[in-house]
């Protein structure tokens, strides 16, 4: 790899089924996780580590539900505030069963599990416990090292070098109740193609995203990048009936506190209307995947039906209540 020769599909599976049963040493796997820091990763080589971790990972059984999940790659170095996981909940809010695929933050303060472990959500891989939550809440949220044993190894050392990884490309992919319907926002357009690729070869409906000034969701800031089963567009923010935004708008705090206090100000309807609307926005992008035939504006009435009548709150409530 140092030659920038690249594996197939079957050699990266099998590289990160070794990593995973800890047979090679840190300093090896360091070496090798920051390789796709110098250089692209090819789509056999996403493929293979996909294949990998799907096959190593505690599965779901949600087929009862029609699953969605809105999660983004991370790694955007963008600081917003947890924007997937608020529309997560107004889906939920809108009748969607949101299955969220989640974890702490690496490359940010303060990723999914981080905001929803402070708010009082305590993590299972219970799968009764789930459905449950997806039952009566609407949405369940899994904990990706609950159901990811294989990356024991080499979480500390993802920590520890604190940049973005193909590990944060994965994150999306790896969702073990395996969803019929993904929301997936991408820090990069070449990032959108790979997993276009990948994702044409599954039987998802699917939405991926990218704003084009780096964000992994619909930001407002800019346009953004919309690609689909049959779908590749690019939508102004004027196109979901909204104003641009400034970055500065989005940010997320510098502590897990900070987040979370933006997190519940907005599930109350409280929050600013540029917080609002962008959750909104990517909200409605994913009610728009499960529900294909419903207009952007449809889909935008209905998560602000959500918010504003408090079922995205509702949802919230009820999912820690279950506990």
């Amino acid at each position: 790899m140092f030659a920038h020769q690249h594996l197939s599909r079957l050699e990266a599976e099998e590289v990160l089924i070794h990593m995973a049963n800890a047979e090679y040493n840190e300093a090896e796997m360091s070496a090798f996780i920051t390789v796709y820091l110098m250089r692209s990763i090819s789509v056999e080589e996403l493929s293979g580590f996909r294949d990998a971790l799907l096959g190593l990972c505690k599965r779901m059984d949600f087929s009862d539900f029609q699953t969605i999940d809105l999660c983004g790659t991370g790694g955007d170095a963008k600081d917003t505030f947890n924007i997937s996981t608020l529309s997560a909940f107004v889906v939920a809010g809108a009748g969607g069963k949101v299955a969220k695929h989640g974890n702490y933050g690496v490359s940010s303060v303060c990723g999914s599990s981080n905001v929803l472990e402070f708010l009082g959500y305590r993590f299972t891989n219970d799968e009764d416990k789930l459905k449950r939550q997806l039952d009566q809440a609407g949405i369940c949220m899994m904990h990706a090292p609950l159901f990811h044993p294989a990356l024991k190894n080499i979480a500390p050392i993802r920590k520890q070098l604190g940049v973005k990884t193909f590990f944060n490309m994965l994150g999306p992919m790896v969702n073990p109740a395996f969803p019929t319907f993904q929301l997936v926002g991408v820090f990069s357009l070449e990032l959108a193609r790979l997993y276009n690729y990948i994702y044409q070869q599954t039987n998802k409906q699917f939405v991926i995203l990218h704003s084009l000034d780096g964000y992994d969701e619909i930001s407002l800031t800019c346009p953004v990048k919309f690609i689909g089963n049959q779908l590749d567009q690019i939508l102004q923010p004027e196109d979901f009936g909204f104003e641009t935004l400034k970055p500065e708008q989005l940010f997320g705090g510098t502590t897990v506190a900070e987040a979370a206090d933006i997190f519940v100000k907005i599930l109350q309807n409280e929050a600013t209307q540029a917080q609002k609307n962008v959750v909104l926005a990517n909200s409605a992008a994913a009610l728009q995947c499960m529900f294909p035939h419903k207009t952007l504006p449809e889909c935008i009435d209905m998560a602000q039906n959500s918010l504003q009548t408090g079922k995205a709150q509702k949802a919230f409530k009820k999912l820690i209540e279950i506990q």
